[in-house]
């Protein structure tokens, strides 16, 4: 872990559940009930957030992991492989963290089975979020990412938004489930900058049928659902769509972005690595389209890595990534006391640019 000085740092993450996340790589496709040989078992100390700050100190920003609570096994595997650039603090509170199972088959499929994580008191909480609090006074960005522990309540991310945001920093979050809904649900006076959905929780969003997402590259109700998001208090809202690239939508416009050529053999840290990358691209004082294209090569570039390895810049194929401007249908801007609702448009068309 590197000693950098809070004044040099530029993005601070939270992750509020971190995990030792051990990677299993099988030789043969998973066969439930089965008895199957491991070719590797590695084990990692990680976390969504913790990833993200990996991969922006990796690409020679300064960033700063604050966790929930203290861990001496955790911190010392996280000491193995952390770049230089990146800085780690926690509050007082002793705690162990939970292990996350992957186990990772021949043709890149991935299976996880995450743990639930130790029960945070009152007291926990509140130490958490003042070392939250005293890292982003002075950050650029603060990631709020991954699932909350036993303890937290639902609204703790849009509780940690509100306090943040007086700060004076710009907010990501990329979360999941009921904390995903109350990060929506808190958008009137709870704005933030940067929301990162996967199909999944776009659909759960939503009420979208995204089994197959973007069907012959059509984007026009993914395009419609994010701009409904965006319209409630969200800057930026990015989808990723796995193979078939991403969505990134703005008060300005509309872009979707396909991936280069992949070799898929993990997509663990893949959406983590996405965040890290618009972020990257953001504090570049890049245009919108520009950030969406380095979100996907970053992403694209950790789900090429096996296991739960993440991306450098020499892994990135951004100049293969192609974006395309898509036209949308005129929208009012949503009122701020009406409930979440979605209508599906007709189908807009896609522009190269």
């Amino acid at each position: 872990m590197d000693e950098t000085t809070q004044s040099t740092t530029r993005v601070v993450t939270f992750t509020p559940n971190p995990s030792i996340d051990r990677t299993v790589t099988l030789d043969e496709p998973l066969q439930r009930g089965g008895v199957q040989r491991a070719l590797t078992a590695t084990e990692q100390a990680a976390g969504k957030g913790v990833n993200v700050a990996w991969v922006v100190a990796s690409s020679g920003v300064p960033a700063h992991a604050v966790l929930p609570f203290r861990d001496d096994a955790y911190l010392a595997l996280l000491g193995e492989t952390s770049p230089v650039g990146m800085a780690v603090s926690t509050p007082a509170v002793a705690r162990h963290s939970r292990t996350n199972t992957t186990l990772t088959e021949p043709d890149g499929t991935t299976t996880k089975v995450n743990e639930p994580g130790p029960r945070l008191s009152d007291g926990d909480l509140a130490a958490a979020e003042a070392e939250l609090l005293d890292a982003a006074r002075s950050a650029e960005w603060v990631v709020l990412s991954g699932s909350l522990p036993p303890g937290a309540p639902a609204d703790w991310y849009a509780r940690l938004i509100r306090r943040v945001r007086a700060v004076g920093c710009r907010i990501a979050v990329d979360t999941s489930d009921d904390s995903l809904d109350a990060v929506v649900a808190a958008l009137a006076d709870a704005p933030i900058d940067l929301l990162k959905p996967n199909a999944d929780e776009l659909a759960q969003l939503t009420g979208l049928d995204l089994a197959e997402p973007a069907p012959g590259g059509d984007v026009s109700d993914i395009v419609a659902a994010a701009a409904a998001l965006q319209a409630r208090g969200v800057a930026n809202v990015v989808v990723t769509l796995g193979g078939a690239g991403a969505v990134l939508v703005t008060a300005d416009g509309a872009w979707c972005a396909s991936p280069p050529p992949t070799e898929v053999r993990s997509t663990v840290g893949a959406g983590d690595s996405s965040v890290a990358g618009f972020i990257l691209a953001h504090l570049a004082g890049r245009a919108p389209a520009r950030c969406l294209a380095d979100a996907v090569a970053y992403g694209s570039a950790a789900a090429g890595l096996p296991g739960t390895t993440l991306p450098t810049p020499t892994d990135l194929s951004s100049n293969a990534v192609r974006v395309s401007a898509v036209a949308q249908e005129p929208r009012p801007a949503a009122p701020s006391a009406v409930p979440w609702q979605y209508a599906p448009p007709s189908s807009s068309p896609a522009t190269a640019v």
